[in-house]
């Protein structure tokens, strides 16, 4: 029996989560689990390694790495063949917001609270 998947922290749900392509018929819709686009943001935005990436979403390092990897390819699809992309569902969990993310190698950052959505 495989092992229970652990969900993965995640600060705030994206600010947009649809993209389109403009011109041309829009299907299929590449989807990007939530999960998917916090590795992007995480390592390509906020330049964080991998392994700092792991701890702050409180999972391994080799699940961020594919993680890390299917939300590339994913993006790639969707860059080359002009596909829309809608970032949803996924296994995370949203920190609560209450304090500072004490798992976070950059300690300064502060979580979003949830009902502020």
């Amino acid at each position: 029996m495989p092992r229970p998947r652990k969900c993965r922290r995640v600060c705030h749900m994206p600010r947009t989560r649809e993209f389109l392509p403009t011109g041309g018929a829009h299907s299929p819709v590449v989807t990007l689990a939530v999960e998917e686009y916090e590795t992007l943001r995480l390592i390509d935005k906020e330049g964080y390694s991998q392994e700092e990436c792991s701890q702050y979403m409180q999972i391994a390092r080799t699940s961020v790495q594919h993680i890390y990897a299917a939300a590339r390819h994913k993006l790639a699809l969707a860059l080359v063949d002009g596909l829309p992309i809608r970032i949803e569902g996924g296994n995370y969990r949203l920190c609560d917001g209450s304090a500072r993310c004490h798992s976070c190698p950059k300690r300064n950052h502060v979580c979003e609270r949830k009902d502020s959505q």
